[in-house]
C-alpha cells in the first residue's frame, strides 16, 4: 500500500515486481551516471576558455561516443527483454481466475469450482468503517492462496478497463471481446490494493480491487464457505 509523499514504488510482493524494481533501479542508476557527465561537461564549458584543438577533430572520440550509447542501450535492452519474456509466462497454474470489468465494478470466477464468483463494489465513502481505506476498499474482495501459480483471465463486458495491482507487478487491459491472461505469485500474506488503470467512464476512479493473499488451509475454508 503506498503512503503519503512516497516516492519510489511499493513494496514488491511478487517475483516478477522484485525483478522490475532491480531493473528499475539499474536502469536510473545509468540515467544518474549519463546526467552527471553531460552536466560537468556543460559546467566545464561554460567555466573555461581553453579550447583543446586536437579534442575537436579526432577520429577515436568520435568512435568512442557512437559506440559507447549503443552499449549502454543493450545494458538497458538485454534485461528488460528477460522480464518481459518472465512475465509472459504460465507454468501450471493451480488456480485460475476470470474477472470481467463492467461500469464500474469488477466480476470475479473462480473457474476450477463449479458455482464461486461474485462481484465487487466499491465501498461508499459513508459506509466505509475504522480504519478502512477510502476509494480503495470493496465489498467483496479476491481471496487467493499465496506461493502458488495463479492464472488470471481479464477481459470486459462494456468498455476498455485495466486490472491493475503494483506491488503484484500486475496490470492488464480488459479488452471486450478479447481474453487476456496474467499470472501472479504472492510471496507473503496481506492486503493488496489495486485500481482500474484505463479511463472508462464517469465513474473510472470508482471501481478499485482488493486481493486478500492468505495460506492455502484459510483459503480452502473460505472456498468451501462460499460454495
Amino acid at each position: 500500500m503506498a503512503y503519503p509523499f512516497q516516492l519510489g514504488f511499493q513494496d514488491a510482493t511478487s517475483p516478477i515486481m522484485e525483478e522490475l524494481l532491480h531493473f528499475h533501479d539499474h536502469t536510473l542508476m545509468i540515467v544518474f551516471l549519463i546526467s552527471s557527465l553531460v552536466l560537468y561537461i556543460i559546467s566545464l564549458m561554460l567555466t573555461t576558455k581553453l579550447t583543446h584543438t586536437s579534442t575537436m577533430d579526432a577520429q577515436e572520440v568520435e568512435t568512442i561516443w557512437t559506440i559507447l550509447p549503443a552499449i549502454i542501450l543493450i545494458l538497458i535492452a538485454l534485461p528488460s527483454l528477460r522480464i518481459l519474456y518472465m512475465m509472459d509466462e504460465i507454468n501450471n497454474p493451480s488456480l485460475t481466475v476470470k474477472t470481467m470489468g463492467h461500469q464500474w465494478y469488477w466480476s470475479y470466477e473462480y473457474t476450477d469450482y463449479e458455482d464461486l464468483n461474485f462481484d465487487s463494489y466499491m465501498i461508499p465513502t459513508q459506509e466505509l468503517k475504522p480504519g478502512e481505506l477510502r476509494l480503495l476498499e470493496v465489498d467483496n474482495r479476491v481471496v487467493l492462496p499465496m506461493e502458488m501459480t495463479i492464472r488470471m483471465l481479464i477481459s470486459s463486458e462494456d468498455v476498455l478497463h485495466s486490472w491493475a495491482v503494483p506491488s503484484l507487478g500486475l496490470k492488464t487491459d480488459a479488452i471486450p471481446g478479447r481474453l487476456n491472461q496474467t499470472t501472479l505469485m504472492g510471496t507473503r500474506p496481506g492486503l493488496y490494493y489495486g485500481q482500474c488503470s484505463e479511463i472508462c467512464g464517469s465513474n473510472h476512479s470508482f471501481m478499485p480491487i482488493v486481493l486478500e493473499l492468505v495460506p492455502l488451509a484459510y483459503f480452502e475454508k473460505w472456498s468451501a464457505s462460499m460454495l
